[in-house]
């Protein structure tokens, strides 16, 4: 008797809701391993052939040529950059380019293994700006992978001068990794249609499957730090952030009413500010803060949270005696702070790897989403028991 055999002479089934027999063709079939992961495999290898088959026939150079009403040679010279044609007709061919898939094309014949790393808002030059480490953790990634890596500053001059594929294409970028970009950056529209892989760090846009965002839990890490508080017995406690023109600021100043409301802490709006400048979130919202009976303050990032540690202690107040400051991101400076600065912390060297693992992925056809890292609360000296006990 042989193993794995089976022959149905016919399926049938009775469609209550109906109340018909329905009766099926005869069917074979053999079920002997060897046979069956044979045919897989060779249905496997058809698959894969016939995706091949469609990509490199997806667009060719005459196609564009065709598109444009130039000559082949014209749109060979556009993409590779020469100089004897003009600006406008250049942009105008990578505009058509893209617009046509020819962007993949390009990177699979050329064998380009080129990404890059786009900067806005962000120092990233010397080990102890924040930018650093995600530079350091996506080349420890990426370069022994076989890809070389430009950061490229990404100011807003750049944007407005070209789009974002037609600048991926014209320079042979494969894919890129985003950081510092505000939602106002123009590059930020061309993010919801690009077709170029990118990595956005601290920033979302849906529908595009060609786009993943990289962060840590925000509101993971605001919980630790309200959760904490409440445990020292804080429970009027402030929130200070920067502008709420950025994604991440717009998340993290939701995460900390969410955080509240999570702890069961009673949520007061006015116990909140933002302002653009520093300076002025120092001489507007702090004073206010105290006034109002504040005892833990915590702040969007930790430039902020230096910032109102020394305004509070200008003004008289004890920190952490009379008033506990939380940071978020956990800088390099935070333990050199005066006294040293308890924050949220985000692995920026992880992030960098997370970035190049989020755009490798991309370039391998699989559309990611999101990939969020687990946040952490660095406790340090800024930070201690509540002065002032309230009745609950």
């Amino acid at each position: 008797m042989e193993m794995f055999r089976e022959i149905i002479d016919f399926i049938g089934y009775i469609d209550y809701n109906k109340g018909i027999f329905l009766k099926k063709q005869t069917i074979f079939r053999r079920k002997r391993f060897g046979q069956r992961n044979s045919m897989f495999r060779r249905r496997d290898v058809a698959a894969h052939e016939e995706q091949q088959r469609r990509d490199t026939t997806m667009v060719t150079l005459q196609d564009i040529a065709n598109q444009m009403g130039v000559s082949k040679s014209t749109v060979s010279k556009a993409l590779n950059g020469a100089s004897d044609i003009s600006e406008t007709l250049q942009k105008n061919i990578l505009e058509t380019a893209i617009a046509m898939g020819y962007s993949k094309i390009r990177r699979e014949k050329t064998g380009e293994k080129k990404l890059c790393i786009l900067m806005e808002n962000i120092e990233y030059e010397k080990p102890h700006q924040f930018g650093y480490d995600f530079i350091t953790g996506f080349r420890q990634m990426a370069e022994p992978a076989g890809y070389t890596v430009d950061v490229v500053p990404a100011d807003e001059k750049l944007q407005k001068s070209i789009s974002y594929d037609v600048f991926m294409l014209q320079n042979h970028y494969m894919g890129a990794y985003v950081l510092g970009f505000t939602l106002n950056d123009p590059w930020m529209k061309d993010f919801k249609i690009c077709l170029t892989p990118t990595a956005l760090y601290d920033n979302y846009i849906k529908s595009n499957p060609c786009v993943v965002s990289v962060g840590i839990d925000n509101d993971e890490g605001m919980d630790m730090a309200v959760t904490y508080l409440k445990k020292q017995g804080h429970k009027k406690i402030g929130y200070l952030s920067g502008a709420l023109g950025s994604f991440v600021m717009q998340v993290r100043h939701k995460s900390f009413f969410n955080a509240m409301r999570q702890n069961g802490l009673h949520i007061d709006p006015s116990l909140s500010g933002a302002s653009f400048y520093i300076t002025e979130s120092m001489e507007k919202h702090v004073p206010r803060l105290l006034k109002l009976g504040a005892t833990a303050i915590i702040c969007s990032h930790d430039l902020l949270a230096n910032a109102a540690m020394i305004q509070c202690q200008q003004l008289g107040y004890d920190v952490p005696g009379d008033i506990s400051i939380i940071g978020f991101d956990d800088l390099p400076i935070c333990p050199y702070t005066s006294p040293p600065m308890t924050s949220v912390r985000q692995d920026r060297i992880m992030l960098g790897k997370s970035g190049y693992y989020a755009l490798a992925s991309l370039l391998d056809q699989v559309p990611i989403g999101t990939l969020l890292l687990h946040a952490s609360l660095v406790i340090r000296e800024s930070t201690g028991p509540a002065k002032y006990q309230e009745n609950p």
